[in-house]
């Protein structure tokens, strides 16, 4: 299996220093490049930190059946709950 290959980013900013919210908008691809390959991106308005950027980590896929014989359900899940359980559910 082949390593997975990191783009190479060519940065005008310090990675190591928040960027500005106008250097952000001017160079948004390169930013989101380096998030992507995974450095910290803070962006920052004026001198205040206020945006992390990060990947999107995609879902992880569902595979049905995960649980099955993890978990049990016997007869007593079909009975009706007790009065004061069932006004709880009811926020009574």
């Amino acid at each position: 299996m082949a390593p997975k290959h990191t783009p190479t980013v060519k940065r005008s900013f310090d990675a190591t220093k928040p960027v500005t919210i106008h250097d952000a908008k001017t160079h948004l691809s390169r930013l989101v490049a380096a998030a992507e390959a995974g450095e910290e991106v803070i962006i920052a308005r004026g001198a205040k930190p206020v945006v992390r950027l990060v990947p999107v980590t995609p879902p992880r896929k569902r595979v049905f059946g995960a649980f099955k014989g993890l978990i049990s359900i016997d007869d007593r899940f079909f009975e009706p709950l007790p009065d004061d359980e069932l006004a709880l559910w009811e926020g009574k």
